[in-house]
């Protein structure tokens, strides 16, 4: 597989007649002198006197799913408190000069705070035009090193780079074929890399799954909600030689919510408006397991 073909292909995609206009006004952007605070909202200050073309530009991005930002005065209440799920596995790992890949990166939010740790390297993985865009929006001002790449996981295998940690969080219930995905986090790895991942699941002891017939919390695209023993089966065939539960949590409307940086439904749209602990479809809510897979343990 040719990943500069690809890339050269998708750059093509800036140019599409939704996202140019975005580009275009991303580049009427000032440059400026620009302090970054990397805490639960990602804050940026200084050289604000263009702040009203700041709010238009950052507004003709939306939707924003993940965040939140703040760039001068600009609050982006993005749909997802991202920093509750950064914060509940900030103690779960060190990136310390290591070589570190977000799969389905969305806009760039945990990497931008993964910068803290001051990695060797920080790859994104995403092919969204629009989520590249607002990633270059806040990194216009933030001025990272970050690899952002059109790319998607089945590209991960092919990649220039071996990864010491993998973030895959939110994407494996996407897939129609969890196993070889994991099959493919697994050859992205350095030999005793390590992948965090995050998925839905379902209670139960049994080793089974859920399979929505057409639709999950409204969303088409999910294909399985295991158990914790089914997801573990999955890794372990996937090879991975350790699984560890990290944590678990119910996707609650203080973490996922409507705002005015979104378009159409969120989360209370999603569930049972008589019955909090099902979705619409009658099927169990959202709840997430977090896990820590290891590649060659010994």
């Amino acid at each position: 597989m040719n990943l500069n073909e690809i890339r050269t292909e998708r750059q093509k995609w800036m140019s599409w007649k939704n996202i140019a206009p975005l580009r275009e006004a991303l580049h009427s952007l000032k440059d400026g002198a620009w302090k970054i605070e990397l805490g639960d909202t990602l804050k940026i200050s200084g050289d604000c006197e263009d702040e009203k073309h700041i709010f238009e530009v950052a507004k003709l991005m939306m939707p924003w799913r993940k965040g939140p930002f703040e760039v001068c005065n600009t609050f982006i209440d993005t749909e997802w408190k991202s920093n509750i799920k950064y914060n509940l596995l900030r103690k779960h790992f060190n990136l310390k000069e290591k070589k570190v890949a977000d799969i389905g990166c969305n806009n760039g939010y945990y990497l931008f705070r993964m910068q803290e740790d001051a990695p060797k390297l920080l790859v994104g993985f995403d092919p969204s035009a629009l989520y590249k865009t607002q990633f270059d929006f806040i990194n216009h001002f933030v001025k990272s090193e970050i690899v952002y790449e059109l790319l998607g996981v089945e590209h991960l295998e092919f990649y220039e780079e071996r990864f010491d940690v993998i973030f895959c969080l939110g994407v494996l219930y996407h897939r129609s074929d969890p196993v070889m995905m994991l099959k493919t986090l697994y050859k992205g790895l350095e030999k005793k890399g390590e992948v965090i991942l995050d998925t839905f699941y379902i209670e139960g002891e049994g080793e089974m799954c859920l399979c929505p017939e057409s639709s999950y919390s409204k969303i088409p695209n999910i294909y399985f909600v295991p158990t914790i023993a089914a997801l573990k089966n999955w890794c372990l065939r996937a090879g991975f030689d350790s699984f560890e539960v990290l944590e678990t949590s119910v996707t609650d409307a203080n973490e996922q919510r409507k705002t005015s940086w979104i378009e159409g439904q969120s989360l209370e749209d999603f569930l049972d408006p008589n019955d909090s602990s099902k979705t619409v479809e009658g099927y169990p809510a959202p709840a997430r397991v977090y896990v820590k897979l290891i590649k060659d343990k010994k």
